[in-house]
């Protein structure tokens, strides 16, 4: 069965996060972006935790669906495209290691919900689980492997956003070199990497352990539109089981693609100062050591340096039998830029909508609706905007220092001459 995955984003109980994180609204938005199987992520939450209880049934093994009398059925969404969620939760393990503060965010799989209150039991004798949905543990990142491996061996250990600077294990600000070097004995329980939004497969595959390890993508999300801006797509049977089996295997026939954000849109691909308004190429940063040419302060070393600096293979290697990629943009986006108007204003929901109601889902739009189609039922500029995604052709500047990059797909010429006909629209 081939469906796409979103496997680690953030409930309401998490900070900087939507109140609508709830898990009617959570299976809404899954029909609408086209993903079979979500996350609620946070299980380790008490409050959060005792509704995933009350709301979830089982269904397919290790999966979960909403109990009948809460589940909302929007008209986007037919019995077959239910969605199903897969019990997962980040944490942020902060602990001195090697001389050196480590800030290593981890997502940690768990096949059922009894598992899960044996994770929960354990970790709430180390920390303080009800602050926060990623609750924040002074433990190890081995130790924490050690404890939920050692509840059940078929818990899953994946390094978050693997890439950030401040909580990935390569991060630049606390991260480490190797997954060896973080994980030690354990790294032979560690069989995937999650790319993050700044990085994707191209980048990682140019590091040791970004080519030994699977590669998955999320969208690590705090509000429902973000649901599925990375995920991941698999031709498997519908259960834990075998979604976990696919990742340690990496085989290409069942692991088909990842999604990706384009990484230049991460806010932290290049290397910058914010409060400066500086950003800057590897190669740049290296011309100033590192400094910021303005105010004389460490420059935050994004993503791309940080590869550059761990890469063992030129730019542009693919190992063979690797796992593909696509990289999208969020149609929102994309309609918003034809339209030359915000992206969360009435005329984009409008066509968002018109677009979802015509053909299911929004990832049916971005990857697999025929162009012809799509000029049938919207402006010939928004499909020229789909197309030109899904081939790779915009314009990208880079982020870098929590800043997100900006993506163009049309020049300003274009742009000038679609606002002409906008009051046809």
């Amino acid at each position: 069965m081939k469906f796409i995955a979103d496997l680690h984003i953030h409930s309401k109980y998490s900070r900087a996060t939507s109140s609508q994180m709830d898990l009617e609204n959570m299976a809404y938005w899954a029909g609408i972006k086209g993903i079979k199987v979500l996350t609620p992520g946070d299980f380790t939450h008490p409050e959060w935790f005792k509704e995933l209880k009350e709301k979830l049934m089982p269904a397919e093994p290790g999966l979960y669906r909403l109990k009948s009398e809460t589940n909302p059925k929007p008209k986007t969404q037919n019995p077959k495209q239910e969605c199903r969620f897969i019990l997962t939760t980040e944490i942020s393990c902060v602990y001195s290691k090697g001389g050196k503060v480590r800030k290593i965010h981890i997502v940690v799989f768990a096949p059922s919900l009894e598992i899960v209150e044996k994770i929960n039991t354990q970790l709430a004798w180390i920390g303080n689980l009800k602050a926060d949905g990623r609750p924040i543990l002074g433990l190890d990142a081995k130790e924490l492997a050690k404890i939920v491996l050692n509840i059940s061996e078929d818990c899953l250990i994946v390094p978050a956003h693997a890439m950030t600077p401040w909580f990935g294990i390569f991060g630049s600000k606390s991260g480490f070199d190797s997954i060896e070097e973080c994980f030690g004995n354990y790294s032979r329980y560690i069989y995937a990497l999650e790319t993050g939004l700044s990085a994707d497969p191209l980048m990682l595959w140019r590091l040791p352990d970004g080519r030994t390890r699977t590669l998955i993508s999320n969208s690590d999300a705090h509000s429902l539109v973000k649901i599925g801006r990375e995920a991941n797509v698999f031709d498997t049977e519908l259960s834990y089981s075998a979604i976990v089996q696919v990742i340690k295997s990496k085989d290409p026939q069942r692991f088909l693609y990842t999604i990706e954000f384009f990484p230049q849109e991460g806010k932290y691909h290049y290397d910058g100062h914010r409060s400066c308004n500086i950003c800057l190429a590897p190669y740049e940063s290296k011309k100033y050591n590192n400094i910021c040419p303005r105010c004389g302060r460490p420059l935050t070393i994004g993503v791309l340096s940080r590869v550059e600096e761990l890469a063992d293979r030129p730019e542009g290697f693919r190992p063979e039998s690797a796992i593909p990629f696509r990289s999208l943009i969020p149609l929102e986006e994309i309609i918003a830029e034809c339209l030359g108007v915000g992206g969360r204003t009435k005329q984009v929901e409008q066509e968002y909508k018109n677009l979802i109601e015509k053909f299911g889902s929004e990832f049916e739009v971005l990857l697999n609706t025929p162009e012809t189609e799509l000029k049938n039922v919207t402006l010939p500029e928004i499909t020229e905007g789909i197309i030109r995604v899904r081939q790779g052709r915009v314009n990208v500047e880079p982020g870098y220092d929590g800043v997100f990059g900006k993506i163009r797909i049309f020049s300003k010429a274009e742009k000038k001459s679609f606002l002409t006909q906008k009051t046809l629209f």
